[in-house]
């Protein structure tokens, strides 16, 4: 197969500006360049308002309150949205080939003309659309194409007081339904009208191959695992075919090469204009490299490919795909009535996120989602829900989550709010066409099934579809006998089945019917998920703070940095909130407008949480208050994801955050902003999800240690240091060796520096676990701390007193990619040679498929050498005829914390325009916002890509280091 991604050359023009019809457009009247009105540059794939905004016919939705000032589709009428699209292609076709118009998706309905001929594309958002256009291609090669694309049925309107999906009316529709606005979202204009999926066309012979299954089957402790694959050919010819069909299963090894392991042919024979399914020998593999999440071990994948090759004419069609070998399993758990999910037979603490999609105006791009899902996978989380008011993912986005090793939750189109159960109540038996929905959700089960991150289907957010719905569902996705929970991967004898495993339209994964049911929240459907605010951080550890096994919301704070308030709003929406005290002693935060727009979640619950960032004192501008939000924003997701593992097993299975980002600039529930800069939120949350972790449970004070991991871990060591804000250490405690269990936390010693005499009000606790034989660091955890009742506003004096700092910096640079290593050292003190702790040698873990990625041993400037290190991979990859090496030494004021440090990177100009964006986004930092005890030594990789033509700036920012520090 011949494919041609058509995303380039593509023109616009509203449907009621354009006075000709389809087949004058694509006959005699093309539009001809230079172009005329209303003829513009279209953004294929994308939607009307991103063709409109690309043209600058709009102002930035995303920027200020900009949004309101473009008109709705509920007030302009359907037509204002109706646009055509426009494009030419080559394709000249030689004897017996045959080629095919694909659509991945179209949003909501459109009319497709091609050389003067018609065809009709139905409704509905997520289902694909393939058309032979073998006899309509012009002899000469040069074709000329038009789509005229409708909105959907029932736009809605928007109510003045918002509203979760506004009116409900796009319930009625198979769409996405985010696009009427919520709590975190403005409304989208357009409702997402456009071609907003891939377009192609796609050459064959006589044979075309059509959705392979890919499935597997495992028996013995997974040392026999079976490959099944079925796929349906389809013979386009009016002659029979003798086809001869290939599988091959190829894996790629370190140096680059692929080693076939399997190689299978066999005969079929289709009858003229038939199609039928075709289901292969299953494959045998002995003790095949398994497909891990997250953190549990490598993302191994195979690549499949199959080839149908027709007597008389050749290699008709092929098809190729990355498959995992890996075996999901999900059951409610008894003892905590919370789901529990099993991968190849080792239950996964779920530490995740809610997903709603990359971009609000569908600007979908795989450098995008490579940087979504990694930025997912450095946050260590291991889960991703793909909310059901927003998109069935798009292949890209799971290839991704296969690399990176994040299991998806992928929810079809159903919300309470707008499927019966909202305010007002509306649409209470779902979409208005069940069988459009049932065709959509099939098709999409169809172009992902073969993804081993997919972990399960659910049927709907807060709401159950309709029964007639539900049921069908339930019937298509039911589990084959293999991957129901059982011991079949023990057995020794493969126990006779009715279907080969492949032959179900899926049967590999778990179908829930809602997102607060069976396992998740309640499991009854009742509204049980939240709370959706700032919390006490000391609550998060409280056995009442949640009531049930698996939390499938839980949501939090967002601000992101000034810089990025700054680049998305206009100065007006740069002031900070007023902080309003009411009579029972708790702040009210009054927001700007343009914040309230943004959806802005504040830092104070008033009768319940005190203002977290008044906790530091007043901030005096954005910039502080930003600072601060960072500080709170740590802490916050920190104690989160601390509290629910210190319960982990023994109360809860997992909990997964409301949400990991925005498709917009909302400042709420986010651990990165739309313009890809992190929270310090994003590291709480690195930190607090590590495999192996300790940690201080905020309510009682103890130590914890966390193995997430299926093997024990022996001769370790706790060491808890507290330092004062003059820089002494008062109080210093190591523990004895420790064991800990698999897949258990353990509490261990308690932090009693609070009870001791005169403690300070406000300190800092270091705590590090380690290996006794050889000091390496399974984890380092610091945070900052006062006593009960107290507050921070102490470290407002702090910021005053700056430790030096040494940083040695060694650069990688190939073509426009940067790779760095910075070492940084506070050289307020000089270490203890005899206590190696403070060089923070971490221990090496695998489980990352990321080439460059940064949760890797860090010892090369200490001269540390491993089987690979990170050096190695990086001089693999990196020129070394452009590397740079440099010292930087920042002078200090005194001993102490180097507080709160974080690096940037920024396009290095000589003069800036005030208020300018100068960040380079996005960049990878294994760590950021870390601190920094006198003499302890840290080393942080950055890896980013700039612009051509722009050379690079990374400076350092600190709490007490608050001037800008250049150290590239």
């Amino acid at each position: 197969m011949v494919k041609t991604v058509l995303d380039k050359g593509w023109l616009a023009a509203r449907s009621t500006e354009v006075e000709i019809n389809g087949v004058q457009l694509t006959t005699t009247q093309p539009p001809t360049q230079p172009l005329n009105s209303p003829w513009m540059e279209a953004a294929v794939p994308g939607t009307v308002l991103g063709t409109l905004l690309k043209n600058k016919l709009i102002p930035d939705p995303f920027y200020g309150l900009e949004n309101e000032s473009i008109i709705d589709i509920a007030d302009s009428g359907r037509e204002h949205y109706t646009f055509w699209f426009f494009t030419t292609f080559e394709c000249k076709l030689s004897n017996n080939q045959h080629v095919d118009l694909n659509f991945r998706a179209i949003n909501y309905s459109a009319e497709v003309y091609l050389n003067g001929h018609k065809e009709v594309l139905p409704k509905g958002m997520f289902r694909r659309h393939s058309i032979d256009i073998t006899d309509i291609l012009h002899p000469d090669g040069q074709n000329l194409l038009a789509v005229l694309v409708y909105p959907p049925d029932h736009p809605g309107r928007i109510p003045p007081e918002g509203g979760q999906g506004g009116d409900h009316e796009i319930g009625k529709d198979v769409a996405a339904q985010y696009v009427e606005g919520w709590d975190w979202m403005t409304p989208i204009r357009d409702r997402n009208t456009g071609i907003w999926d891939e377009v192609s066309i796609t050459v064959t012979g006589p044979v075309k191959i059509v959705d392979p299954h890919l499935a597997s089957s495992f028996f013995d402790g997974y040392k026999r695992v079976y490959l099944h694959s079925t796929v349906e050919l389809v013979n386009k010819n009016a002659l029979v075919a003798e086809c001869s069909l290939n599988i091959q299963v190829s894996t790629e090894l370190q140096d680059g090469t692929f080693l076939v392991e399997h190689l299978e042919t066999q005969h079929v024979s289709i009858s003229a204009g038939a199609s039928i399914h075709y289901t292969f020998p299953q494959l045998y593999f002995y003790k095949p490299n398994l497909w891990w999440p997250n953190s549990m071990g490598k993302q191994h994948l195979y690549n499949v490919e199959i080839t149908v090759n027709v007597k008389g004419y050749g290699e008709s069609d092929t098809w190729s795909h990355h498959f995992g070998f890996r075996k999901i399993e999900s059951h409610i758990d008894s003892a905590t009535g919370g789901r529990i999910f099993k991968v190849n037979d080792q239950p996964i603490f779920i530490r995740g996120g809610n997903w709603i999609l990359s971009d609000g105006l569908l600007r979908l791009s795989k450098e995008r989602y490579k940087t979504d899902i990694r930025f997912h996978a450095d946050m260590n989380f291991n889960m991703m829900r793909c909310w059901g008011g927003g998109l069935a993912e798009r292949p890209e986005f799971y290839h991704y989550c296969d690399l990176y090793g994040l299991l998806v939750w992928q929810e079809f189109w159903i919300t309470g709010d707008c499927d019966g159960r909202g305010d007002p109540v509306s649409n209470p038996d779902g979409p208005l066409d069940h069988d459009l929905f049932l065709l959509c959700a099939r098709d999409t089960i169809k172009l992902l099934r073969n993804h081993p991150s997919l972990a399960l289907w659910v049927g709907g957010n807060e709401q159950v579809p309709p029964p007639d719905i539900n049921a069908a569902l339930k019937n298509d996705l039911q589990l084959h006998p293999y991957y129901m929970n059982s011991n079949s991967s023990g057995t020794s004898t493969i126990t006779p089945v009715i279907k080969d495993p492949s032959q179900y339209l899926d049967g590999t994964r778990v179908y829930v019917q809602g997102s607060m049911w069976d396992g998740f929240a309640d499991g009854k459907g009742d509204f049980s998920d939240g709370p959706y605010e700032i919390q006490n951080p000391e609550d998060f550890f409280k056995h009442d703070y949640y009531q049930y096994g698996f939390n499938p919301e839980v949501g939090n704070v967002g601000m992101p940095v000034a810089a990025t308030i700054r680049a998305t709003m206009p100065p007006e929406g740069w002031q900070i909130p007023l902080f309003k005290k009411l009579s029972n002693g708790y702040i009210e935060e009054v927001p700007n407008p343009i914040w309230t727009y943004h959806k802005y979640i504040p830092y104070s619950k008033p009768e319940k949480v005190h203002d977290q960032i008044l906790l530091y004192g007043k901030p005096k501008d954005l910039d502080d208050f930003c600072l601060k939000a960072q500080l709170v924003n740590y802490v916050q997701y920190r104690a989160l994801l601390e509290g629910y593992t210190s319960q982990m097993w023994s109360k809860y299975t997992g909990v997964l955050i409301w949400k990991t980002q925005n498709p917009w600039t909302g400042l709420r529930g986010q651990f990165y902003d739309h313009l890809l800069d992190q929270t310090a939120g994003f590291y709480g949350c690195r930190s607090a999800a590590e495999p192996i972790h300790v940690q201080l449970n905020l309510a009682t004070y103890s130590v914890e240690v966390v193995n997430t991991t299926s093997e024990e871990l022996s001769n370790v060591a706790i060491e808890a240091s507290v330092w004062d804000l003059e820089g002494e250490c008062p109080y210093y405690k190591t523990s004895e060796k420790l064991t800990v269990p698999p897949k258990k936390t353990i509490s261990t010693l308690e932090m009693k520096y609070p009870k001791s005499k005169n403690p300070k009000p406000v300190y800092f606790l270091l705590l590090k676990l380690y290996d006794v034989s050889d000091s390496r660091i399974y984890s380092r955890n610091f945070y900052w701390l006062h006593l009960t009742g107290g507050d921070y506003k102490l470290l407002e004096s702090f910021r005053e007193r700056r430790p030096p700092l040494k940083i040695t910096s060694l650069t990688f640079i190939k073509g426009l990619s940067y790779e760095m290593r910075m070492h940084i050292q506070n050289t307020s003190k000089k270490p203890d040679s005899n206590a190696p702790l403070y060089r923070n040698n971490f221990i090496r873990r695998n489980g990352s498929c990321d080439e460059l990625d940064s949760a890797e041993s860090f010892d090369l400037l200490d001269g540390e050498k491993h089987e690979i290190s990170l050096y190695e991979k990086i001089r693999r990859n990196f020129s070394r005829e452009h590397n740079k090496a440099k010292v930087s030494e920042v002078n200090g004021t005194g001993k102490g914390v180097a507080f709160f440090l974080h690096f940037s990177v920024h396009a290095s100009k000589e003069e800036n325009k005030k208020g300018e964006d100068t960040r380079i986004l996005p960049v990878h930092y294994s760590d950021n916002y870390f601190s920094l005890v006198p003499g302890e030594v840290m080393t942080v990789t950055i890896s980013f890509e700039v612009p051509p033509g722009v050379t690079p700036r990374v400076t350092l920012h600190g709490w007490n280091h608050h001037d800008v520090h250049t150290v590239l």
